[in-house]
């Protein structure tokens, strides 16, 4: 009696443990999440994001933006990725994302070797984190276990940050996201990869504010290699680095241009205006007597932040078969 009385006791005890660890990690993404039952995914995704940058460093770029367009509508929930009819892919902000083939591709064999386990949501995540590392980036561990949403609206694109977003703008829209000041700089780095149309930048080159004149911000040696490159009048859709002489190179320059007033977007220079972005571009970019912030390191732990927003897993949504569609 007392051996089954202590059994019983025994019983209990690992029964509450057990609740309270699954209480603990419900709710929460934990690195090597498919570690059992999908061993291979991470070799899978790096293999296929390594041939895509092979064959156009660009995609680096572009599956970077996607993870971050991802994540500011609803969370990191793949919802980007499903099309349709008025779904997010056709919100005017997503109309020039690209990389959509490299995840899919990589769905495909994730599939054939783990059928049913693996989401589209942690593909794009480890996509992104794949695609700063191809660039020169750090590399860092992308905790997984997010679920892929079931909702996409091109209505919800409102929430994105936009290239003519005032500074107290940005930093509520990061703050949404229980995002800092700090979080906001360094993500806002993504820039020292990928380009810009004329089209979203070349008012601040000719008539910014109704002026006729150019934006003030902007340094006056800077402005005449903008205007040679997006010239009043001309082709809207031509493509400008973020990073002047780096566009593909996951670095600190970026930090540098913006510092030195020769950031291409009305965004990236608004990170001057506010003292606390001013800050932190300044502790990136290595200006002389400032401490200074790792901006790899800091990069790595604020994509961490964003990854975990407004997650979906355990029961919620599901497991896409393909990444385009809803089962």
């Amino acid at each position: 009696m007392k051996m089954a009385s202590s059994f019983n006791k025994l019983h209990i005890l690992l029964c509450l443990l057990f609740a309270t660890q699954t209480t603990m990690t419900r709710g929460q993404t934990r690195v090597d999440f498919y570690g059992t039952t999908c061993p291979r995914v991470q070799t899978i995704i790096q293999a296929t994001v390594q041939s895509a940058f092979q064959t156009n460093p660009g995609v680096a770029a572009g599956l970077l933006r996607m993870f971050f367009h991802d994540c500011f509508v609803l969370g990191c929930d793949a919802s980007i990725l499903l099309s349709g009819t008025s779904t997010e892919r056709t919100a005017r902000p997503n109309l020039s994302l690209v990389g959509f083939e490299v995840i899919n591709a990589a769905k495909s064999q994730i599939e054939t070797a783990c059928p049913g386990v693996v989401s589209c949501a942690d593909i794009l995540t480890l996509a992104a984190r794949d695609a700063v590392v191809l660039a020169g980036g750090t590399t860092w561990q992308v905790p997984t276990g997010r679920r892929d949403g079931l909702v996409s609206q091109a209505s919800d694109a409102v929430n994105l940050p936009a290239f003519n977003d005032p500074i107290s703008v940005q930093i509520s829209k990061f703050r949404d996201k229980n995002l800092t000041a700090q979080d906001l700089v360094a993500l806002v780095g993504g820039h020292t990869i990928g380009t810009a149309a004329c089209a979203v930048f070349s008012y601040r080159l000719y008539n910014f504010s109704g002026t006729n004149q150019p934006d003030p911000d902007i340094n006056p040696t800077f402005l005449p290699q903008l205007r040679a490159l997006c010239p009043n009048g001309g082709n809207a859709s031509t493509r400008v680095a973020l990073d002047t002489g780096s566009v593909n190179s996951f670095d600190t320059s970026y930090f540098v241009n913006v510092r030195n007033r020769r950031g291409v977007l009305e965004s990236d220079a608004k990170l001057l205006s506010n003292s606390t972005t001013l800050a932190f571009v300044q502790k990136f970019s290595g200006a002389m007597g400032v401490p200074q912030l790792n901006f790899g390191v800091e990069f790595a732990r604020s994509m961490v932040k964003l990854g975990n927003t407004e997650l979906k897993t355990g029961s919620q949504g599901e497991i896409r078969r393909v990444c385009s569609a809803i089962n």
